[in-house]
């Protein structure tokens, strides 16, 4: 029999997977649909959409915890999902105002849907099982990289141009999906610690409802400046201003294989008419590289003592682990400093491939299709063997940052993961605001300098970090 608690974690991963197969394959297709719309009064950009989004998410995050608490993990991922499926529905008939008014709306709840998941699993888990639930929800998640974009490339595969019919299609079958997963929020039960206080309002007869929840807030709203607090004590330490140019980086390449990768691989004409269709393929492979870094072992970071917090969805945006780099090395340290060796090589790897095979400007032309010939000939093989490596690549800098963060920064996890996910956040936004102008050899340009710098200081704490455990044992 599965109890109550197990049963919360596989809905809360089904109500994700449905959410995110749909936002996802939103984000990896948008740029190209919103540029090959018959609508001549649209003027909308689907990487600005994109830069908005994650630009509020950044800054939404300080004031989400205290949103939670206030109304409480279950209600918020519903009105989350809400607006999630309120983005996707503007796709079906597109206007610029309501296109940016969304991306506005789908940043602040993408902070509050995260905090929510967060502090939900924590609440649904114990010590014993934390890494399990952890699991299953992630596990769950990855999927949802691709069953939408599957679908992509069956109904682009063979077309040169995106009808209006298609496109409704399309996002009528995601806005299905994204409303799926936000009703399956509603199947969500009590934890026990939310009977636990429920039991002990009842019992507080003398406290009115609004006595409680003013009490809850003022608690809340204590928390929050305490961490910011601490937020802007941790920005000024010297291990986190090194680590600032590699959390930066996850920003770049998260924008660059999340939505303009792909968008470059549809506006190739000598791909012909497969081109759309392997927007499609190149999404899962994506999600193929990320399942291969992340699924194997549990975050060394996800103790429960640690995500017992409203913010805790800031340790779990990632699992500080992977299948691959599980069997690397057994010692901790020689594993993080490994790899993100192998995830810059990889990346450098798959940035030089792109370079050589990818039209110059694919990432500024995309309704009609660039004619640019690059140095060798378009291969779908290579293309999608770089979609792999970037997929990898992201995992291998994403979970070592993960696991350098929960290690230097145990006492002060929550806020240390905040800078991390904020730094990220806005340095994507960043990107796709910019990849609309720059031609593809100056962003990839941009990403191999910042990696190699940012690989290059993430050496530079890991090795005093071991000089000063060195210096304790001796």
């Amino acid at each position: 029999m599965v109890d109550r608690r197990t049963f919360n974690v596989v809905i809360l991963g089904v109500g994700f997977l449905f959410i995110f197969t749909a936002f996802t394959t939103c984000g990896n297709i948008e740029q190209t649909v919103v540029k090959s719309l018959e609508n001549g009064t649209f003027s909308g950009s689907g990487y600005h959409s994109l830069g908005i989004i994650y630009g509020i998410f950044s800054f939404s995050n300080l004031l989400a915890p205290t949103v939670v608490t206030i109304i409480g993990p279950r209600i918020t991922m519903f009105l989350s999902g809400i607006l999630y499926s309120g983005y996707i529905a503007v796709f079906i008939s597109p206007s610029t105002w309501s296109f940016y008014f969304t991306s506005v709306l789908i940043g602040i709840g993408a902070a509050l849907l995260w905090t929510a998941q967060g502090q939900y699993l924590v609440e649904n888990s114990e010590a014993s099982t934390i890494n399990r639930n952890t699991g299953m929800f992630w596990a769950l998640l990855q999927c949802s990289m691709l069953f939408g974009n599957l679908y992509i490339y069956f109904e682009w595969n063979g077309k040169t141009e995106i009808p209006d019919s298609s496109r409704r299609n399309i996002f009528l079958s995601l806005l299905v999906t994204s409303v799926l997963g936000t009703l399956s929020f509603l199947v969500l039960r009590n934890s026990r610690h939310e009977e636990e206080l429920l039991s002990e309002e009842e019992g507080q007869s003398l406290l009115s409802t609004r006595t409680m929840y003013t009490h809850r807030a003022n608690t809340a709203i204590q928390d929050t400046k305490s961490e910011f607090k601490t937020i802007l004590r941790l920005l000024k330490a010297k291990t986190m201003l090194l680590l600032s140019p590699c959390m930066a980086y996850s920003g770049l390449e998260l924008s660059f294989y999340s939505g303009v990768y792909g968008t470059c691989i549809g506006a190739t004409a000598q791909f012909g008419a497969a081109a759309k269709g392997l927007i499609g393929i190149s999404g899962i492979v994506v999600g193929v590289g990320e399942i291969v870094g992340k699924l194997s072992f549990p975050s060394p970071t996800a103790s429960l003592d640690d995500l017992n917090c409203p913010s805790s969805h800031r340790m779990l945006t990632f699992p500080a682990g992977g299948g691959l780099f599980g069997l690397l090395c057994k010692n901790s340290r020689f594993r993080r400093t490994s790899v993100v060796f192998l995830g810059m090589v990889v990346h450098f790897v798959a940035f030089y491939l792109i370079f050589l095979s990818i039209p110059n400007d694919a990432s500024v032309v995309f309704d009609t299709g660039t004619q640019t010939t690059p140095y060798l000939t378009p291969s779908v093989s290579i293309a999608l063997l770089c979609s792999f490596l970037l997929g990898l690549g992201d995992s291998c800098f994403n979970t070592q940052l993960y696991s350098i963060l929960g290690h230097v920064y145990a006492e002060h996890s929550t806020p240390a993961f905040a800078i991390f996910k904020f730094i990220q956040s806005v340095f994507a936004a960043v990107a796709f605001f910019y990849s609309g102008y720059l031609l593809l050899m100056w962003q990839l340009l941009l990403m191999v300098i910042l990696g190699f710098t940012g690989t290059l200081c993430f050496f530079v704490v890991e090795r005093t970090q071991t000089f000063a455990v060195d210096i304790q044992e001796y």
